[in-house]
């Protein structure tokens, strides 16, 4: 069963099913899942909203039901170091903190492969990727009968507290989502301790339940995990917003109406529009006009989440 989507991206509501862990409660999941639907399932750390992470309206779909305000980078959920392996580079430093502290609450930040088929969205045009394999039971299932990885940030809704029971995921995302797996209390009840490993060193992203010796506490104006404030990736190129047209020596990504050069929906689908926009900066960026220019974007819910977005894209550097 998909989703309807109107044209703000959000989702209409629905009946959301709460089943309680199990083999049933995984399969349905599952389907969910590989239909493209995110549902809340339980992890040591906190709930989370998980979606299949090489399926960018899935993922655009997390988005519209937590009604989040920006396109931050998403953690992907693996059920092993070899999984890791296939979608980030782990080198000797990443791989041994992996060995010390998987499965379980940590998050390892690490280059993005190339070839690792994971959509844009999920790693907000990023080169790294945010990795965990998880400790619980659930997750794990979940994982084993998708056969995908999973990104999977908090269920709740945007600005509310973490959930850590299933009544809570209720309390904001009912009527938002088809499924909630009621796991129990989520042992942990923090979302996890984030690392990056990059040219050596050990930079503490951010705090959580685990604390790794060596690291670091990051010092960076850029996002680079969830859990951080500051605005992260831009184009090069000067970037205009609200663009009915394009100027001399713009590349213009189009909207709805506004045609352009490439259009993030023609149709004016705000969930369409979230799953092409870093791929569509990213191709700007590469073009040869000088300056970037880009449609209005108008509605609520996911497509203010993507002018908000921009709006740090286009931010003075």
């Amino acid at each position: 069963m998909m989703l309807p989507w109107g044209y703000s991206g959000r989702p209409m509501v629905q009946t959301t099913e709460v089943l309680p862990l199990g083999d049933d409660a995984i399969a349905q999941a599952a389907r969910l899942v590989l239909a493209g639907e995110p549902v809340a399932v339980p992890t040591e750390t906190v709930y989370g909203l998980a979606a299949d992470a090489t399926n960018a309206e899935a993922v655009a779909r997390i988005y519209a039901a937590k009604g989040r305000p920006s396109f931050n980078p998403l953690i992907v959920h693996v059920p092993d170091l070899a999984a890791a392996e296939a979608i980030g580079c782990f080198d000797g430093m990443a791989k041994a903190l992996a060995a010390k502290h998987w499965p379980g609450p940590l998050t390892i930040v690490v280059p993005l492969r190339e070839d690792a088929g994971i959509a844009s969205i999920v790693t907000a045009g990023l080169p790294t990727i945010a990795v965990r394999v998880p400790a619980h039971p659930a997750m794990r299932a979940l994982l084993k009968a998708c056969g995908r990885p999973l990104a999977a940030p908090s269920a709740n809704a945007s600005g509310r507290i973490s959930p850590t029971r299933a009544s809570h995921v209720l309390e904001s995302l009912g009527g938002r989502i088809a499924l909630v797996i009621d796991g129990g209390t989520a042992p942990r009840g923090i979302e996890s301790t984030i690392i990056a490993v990059t040219k050596g060193n050990l930079r503490l992203l951010r705090r959580g339940p685990i604390e790794v010796d060596g690291a670091r506490e990051a010092v960076t104006a850029a996002i680079e995990s969830p859990g951080q404030l500051a605005s992260h990736y831009a184009p090069n190129k000067p970037l205009r917003l609200e663009a009915s047209e394009a100027r001399q020596g713009e590349f213009l990504i189009g909207f709805g109406p506004v045609k352009g050069n490439l259009s993030l929906s023609e149709a004016g689908d705000a969930v369409e529009a979230a799953t092409r926009l870093f791929d569509l900066l990213h191709l700007a960026d590469a073009a040869p006009e000088p300056r970037i220019a880009v449609a209005p974007i108008p509605g609520t819910g996911i497509a203010a989440a993507i002018r908000d977005r921009l709006k740090r894209a286009a931010a003075t550097k």
